[in-house]
């Protein structure tokens, strides 16, 4: 087991900004009272994990910001890094009664923020964990799936163990949210509380080469996988891509973890039309890029990124380069100089060459895929995603999952749903076997 690391204070990631930064007490009493406490209220059917969102507003509004903490880490464990990454405005906000009468809606994800943030020395208190009951559960990957599920069964007495390969568990809270959103610290800040429930996180543990598979099914009464995506996709261009051509997911790692970010860039494009791709640019153009052009190969109306981030992307100076596809690059001295693209022009495809000195490819992430088959009756299904039943159980009855694996790349909020689903079919199936 690695022992824990300190995050460099020479990261990019801390020249980024907080975009909704913590309300002030005043300004959360303002926004809490603007709620109506809806009885039947659409924003908890809208959030994967059913907080009861009038509730913990209510109990702003009267000052027990424990109590509304308590509401929120009850229903979702990890209620501090959704309410800072989640896609509010799709989701609980996107659903506020308040939307239809074309009025604000309320920001369900900074008074979340506020009260949890607000209590967070107290968050540990919160819980009391049963006693040990003596049975062991593996979870292999240190993100929100695993950390959720990893909380829920610790508190219920079992002795949950999580095993991550990299220096700092969190997931892609801690590697791949844009730090407007929320920076590495704070993901660790949540990773602490889980830790503080009772859960043992080792990192710097890699499953199939410090320990396998068979051994953890050995060792422990369940194991669950939560270890998401694989690495960057790639475009097929020839040889072996220049110096400045780089997968979405490794930059975004090197920005927030690490000191090797190169910000030299002067004209940058990211490929791609999702959310990863949105975050990539609005964070070039925040670094400090004079050029950053966001390259889609349909049109805009057809990109999945969400709408809220198109526009912040376009406010920051982002250029949005829809009908284009890159088909080659060229480099001067090992280094990437140029972009040949094809342009679905009105008067039919055009071959364009623009000079570049960074090419981010957010084209999606591969499947694990065959990885997941060394746990002996665990399958795949074509596209690499992990075959299990409604509770996250897999053909290994002793196995489950949960998070990006599972649902091919989701919202953190569906990981921490999944994950607790899967901590209460583990513990159903492990008293079932030893009552069986």
């Amino acid at each position: 087991m690695a022992e824990k690391k300190t995050l460099s204070s020479s990261r990019a990631e801390l020249q980024i900004g907080d975009f909704k930064p913590l309300y002030t007490p005043g300004e959360a009493k303002i926004e809490a009272d603007r709620c109506l406490y809806c009885e039947d209220a659409p924003c908890i059917q809208a959030c994967p994990t059913a907080i009861d969102i009038p509730r913990f507003i209510k109990r702003i509004a009267q000052g027990n910001l424990k109590g509304s903490a308590k509401v929120i880490l009850d229903a979702n464990i990890l209620g501090y890094s959704c309410a800072r990454v989640c896609p509010v405005e799709v989701l609980c906000a996107g659903a506020c009664v308040y939307n239809p009468w074309n009025l604000t809606p309320i920001a369900i994800g900074r008074l979340q923020r506020f009260a949890v943030e607000s209590i967070w020395d107290e968050a540990g208190n919160l819980f009391e964990r049963k006693p040990a009951n003596g049975k062991k559960v593996a979870l292999v990957g240190g993100g929100p799936a695993s950390l959720a599920a990893g909380a829920a069964l610790s508190l219920e007495g079992y002795e949950a163990t999580i095993l991550e390969k990299n220096e700092h568990a969190g997931g892609l809270n801690t590697y791949g949210v844009a730090p407007y959103k929320m920076q590495a610290q704070d993901s660790l800040k949540e990773v602490e509380l889980i830790e503080a429930l009772g859960v043992t996180i080792k990192t710097g543990v890699e499953v199939g080469k410090d320990i396998t598979a068979d051994a953890l099914l050995s060792d422990y009464d369940a194991v669950f996988l939560g270890v998401g995506l694989g690495e960057d996709r790639a475009l097929d261009m020839g040889d072996t891509p220049p110096v400045g051509v780089i997968g979405a997911v490794a930059w975004i790692e090197e920005m927030k973890v690490s000191e090797k970010l190169d910000l030299k860039a002067k004209e940058a494009f990211v490929i791609g039309g999702g959310n990863t791709a949105l975050d990539v640019a609005q964070e070039l153009k925040e670094l400090g890029v004079p050029e950053v052009s966001l390259v889609y190969r349909k049109g805009e109306e057809q990109m999945s990124g969400y709408h809220h981030e198109v526009k912040r992307a376009k406010l920051l100076g982002v250029q949005i380069l829809t009908n284009r596809l890159p088909k080659s690059v060229s480099a001067e001295n090992g280094r990437l100089s140029q972009i040949e693209m094809a342009w679905n022009s009105p008067l039919g495809e055009v071959t364009e060459v623009v000079d570049a000195d960074l090419m981010v490819l957010a084209v999606g992430q591969l499947k694990r895929g065959e990885w997941f088959t060394r746990f002996e009756g665990v399958e795949v299904d074509s596209k690499g995603i992990v075959q299990a039943d409604a509770n996250g159980q897999t053909g290994n009855p002793k196995v489950f999952t949960g998070g990006d694996c599972l649902n091919g790349g989701k919202e953190v909020v569906n990981a921490v749903a999944e994950g607790k689903r899967a901590a209460k079919a583990i513990m159903a199936y492990i008293e079932g076997a030893n009552h069986g």
